[in-house]
């Protein structure tokens, strides 16, 4: 009865939970406080940029950050992060145009001249995007990304800004490379080393050539 009532437990909890993929039995939590857009680590400075500039940094900041999700996180198609995305971008299409020519009134008034200001912003494209690329926290940040833009896709238009204001520093966290609590490390195993099988290692009464192949290292010795 106890066996069961556990066994019912667990089918509850999993039909109640989020459609998408658990990577570690426990997923590290992060958490991070709101930001404006200019603290160190959230994005590229901006020199003189005004509240509304910074703003709209932060904006684009986000859009990139669920871009390099849809691309890099396909891995794993129940985090839904390429349809959540293409949805975030017709919900908050209006936001998402004025952050973007807001950032690019910005470098033409901060650039000597009009050329400048676009190599400018292309740059500041380039580093956006680039800042959120990870080898090491992909599992955290493709699972972080996912919340954010399914949160996205619930969030009212003319609110992206709040959104990523609230959880970009979340976000920035899954970036250091943390691989979660797990049951079992991914460290420290080393797969068995077989003995070659092509015939020049072995004579016809089946035995190991030595002369030809080296000493033969098998069975390989228990581990410690």
């Amino acid at each position: 009865m106890g066996k069961a009532l556990i066994l019912g437990g667990l089918i509850v909890g999993l039909a109640t939970a989020p459609a998408s993929a658990q990577f570690y039995l426990k997923s590290k939590a992060f958490s991070g406080d709101p930001v404006r857009g200019d603290e160190p680590g959230i994005g590229p400075s901006l020199p003189g940029a005004t509240p509304a500039e910074v703003r709209a940094s932060l904006v684009w900041n986000m859009r990139a950050a669920l871009n390099v999700a849809a691309l890099s996180c396909q891995f794993e198609p129940t985090l839904l992060t390429v349809p959540n995305y293409n949805a975030m971008l017709v919900d908050h299409r209006v936001e998402l145009k004025n952050a973007f020519d807001t950032l690019n009134k910005y470098f033409a008034r901060t650039a000597k001249t009009k050329p400048a200001g676009q190599t400018a912003l292309d740059q500041f494209g380039t580093r956006t995007y680039s800042s959120f690329v990870t080898v090491g926290g992909q599992l955290s940040f493709c699972q972080t990304a996912a919340s954010i833009g399914r949160d996205a896709v619930f969030q009212p238009r003319g609110e992206f800004g709040s959104l990523a204001a609230n959880r970009m520093a979340e976000l920035r966290q899954t970036l250091i490379g943390s691989f979660g609590e797990q049951a079992l490390s991914r460290m420290g195993y080393v797969p068995p080393r077989l003995p070659r099988l092509d015939p020049v290692c072995w004579s016809k009464k089946g035995e190991w050539v030595a002369k030809k192949c080296g000493p033969l290292v098998w069975p390989p010795a228990a581990a410690a």
